[in-house]
């Protein structure tokens, strides 16, 4: 009897404490809502998509957390890496800076400047610079290139998937190291997530370096996984002579000779002093992926003939490597984007497959065509992403209200990344005129004051608009089926 008394006196208690329970818990949530508010805000980010996370958080307690520790906006350090940097940038010499800056247009100098504090990267030359046009251009030159390598040949990219364009890029790469060649492998581990380790067994069983950016790891909860911060770099350099960089993967999906549905795309190929400056951004990810810090010895050593600067008269093509991501606070790329745009005098033509801008981007645009500049904008008519889709066209209303000119390209997915400014300056990458890009993803894009490079990208950039009709401002957009999406796809906006 005594046992079943206590029990009942323990039951009793217990009830007793469920009227507290509730004060118990709204004060738990109370301090967790204030300690990670302000977290958040300390991080200074744009007060919309502070709100919203706050928002989120508040909404969705605990598990909002579990979002936010996964995606939510973080800063990377890399100082040490980036004092390297700094003495690659004060080896040029200010003489040869200020040289290349004279040649450069007034505007696009001024760029190159910015460019050069920001990013701590000089501004260069490059003795020929080539658009490949999808895939199959850009695989066919990237192969025989290797074919060719000597030294080493680094490779970095978001998606690389074993299908059977990448498995003749590996094999490529199997054949570089097995005749002795160094080659390094940085492959984003989301982005590739798709090709398993037994792919690249035989790679590394050659001689191969292999390495995964920001592998996740659930289990050990105090890590920060990352998952949201991704390299979304496309960079291959061979030799310290050729490089390549653009916006192609290495997948079947952007081979127009395998899939009718290939994405339309833009890669370029590289070869001369700026080769350097997108070698010293592969080494940077290589080293902070956990790759051994002897590398740039190893390439001093070996630096070959062909990678001495040109004469004068062989510096043809101004050129300026530009790079962001999470370790930088400057966001170089849309720094730049901004300027330009807002330096036009003629002309700004804007290609890109994910069209989420955000304020000071949208002013720069509408601003431009308001002042007579012709600002065209091509996007594809359905990107592989519906919401992204959605939400760029709730911008078109402001765009078209200004006099920008909208294209919509629809015989395939668009994903060439590029911007025409007059007749001189172009800017081709991997970035993305959205918020991911600028802020969350690792980038790198090449900015070129050239005007025969510029007249290339303007004639391909021509002939897209037969496949692009026009978007009209008198275009009939049910509420149901287009406003209310595209309104409620653009709430979203700081977080895509």
């Amino acid at each position: 009897m005594q046992t079943i008394h206590d029990a009942w006196l323990r039951l009793s208690a217990w009830f007793d404490s469920v009227d507290h329970l509730g004060w118990y818990l709204y004060l738990a949530w109370v301090a967790y809502l204030v300690v990670l508010g302000m977290w958040i805000v300390l991080q200074k980010r744009e007060p919309v998509a502070t709100l919203s996370w706050i928002l989120g958080l508040a909404v969705l307690p605990y598990f909002g957390f579990a979002i936010y520790h996964l995606f939510g906006p973080q800063r990377i350090v890399r100082q040490r890496l980036r004092r390297v940097r700094s003495r690659v940038a004060g080896s040029n010499g200010d003489g040869d800076r200020t040289a290349i800056e004279t040649d450069a247009p007034p505007e696009t100098s001024e760029l190159m400047r910015v460019a050069t504090k920001t990013t701590g990267l000089p501004a260069t030359y490059a003795r020929s610079v080539d658009l490949l046009i999808d895939g199959h251009a850009k695989y066919s030159r990237l192969l025989d290139d290797l074919a060719h390598a000597r030294h080493h040949v680094h490779v970095e990219y978001y998606i690389f998937t074993p299908d059977r364009t990448g498995a003749a890029l590996r094999d490529g790469l199997i054949a570089c190291a097995r005749r002795g060649v160094r080659v390094r492998l940085l492959l984003d581990a989301i982005g590739s997530a798709k090709a398993p380790e037994r792919f690249f067994a035989e790679f590394v069983a050659a001689g191969g370096e292999l390495l995964w950016f920001h592998p996740t790891r659930f289990l050990r909860f105090w890590y920060r996984p990352w998952m949201n911060l991704r390299t979304h770099r496309k960079i291959v350099v061979i030799d310290h002579r050729i490089a390549y960089t653009g916006g192609i993967n290495i997948t079947d999906e952007e081979d127009e000779t395998l899939r009718a549905d290939a994405y339309r795309d833009l890669h370029v190929r590289i070869e001369g002093a700026a080769v350097r400056a997108l070698q010293q951004v592969f080494v940077e990810d290589w080293v902070y992926a956990g790759g051994r810090r002897d590398v740039m010895s190893d390439l001093a050593r070996t630096r070959s003939v062909d990678d001495e600067s040109p004469d004068r008269e062989e510096r043809a093509i101004a050129a300026h490597v530009l790079t962001s991501g999470p370790d930088s606070p400057w966001e170089t790329i849309h720094r730049v984007h901004v300027g330009a745009i807002h330096a036009a005098q003629r002309r700004v033509w804007l290609v890109t497959p994910y069209f989420v801008p955000g304020e000071a981007a949208m002013m720069a645009l509408t601003s431009a065509a308001l002042g007579g500049v012709d600002v065209r904008l091509l996007v594809p008519k359905r990107s592989d992403s519906l919401l992204v889709t959605l939400a760029a066209r709730s911008y078109y209303d402001d765009l078209l209200a200004a006099g920008v000119k909208v294209y919509e390209y629809g015989p395939r997915m668009l994903h060439t990344k590029a911007l025409l400014i007059d007749d001189d300056t172009a800017l081709i990458g991997s970035a993305n005129f959205d918020h991911r890009s600028f802020r969350l993803n690792f980038e790198v894009t090449m900015l070129f004051a050239d005007a025969d490079v510029a007249e290339r990208l303007a004639r391909l950039i021509e002939g897209e608009f037969a496949n692009a009709p026009r978007v009209r401002d008198d275009r009939q957009r049910p509420l149901l089926r287009c406003r209310l999406p595209e309104a409620l796809a653009r709430l979203l906006s700081p977080l895509l």
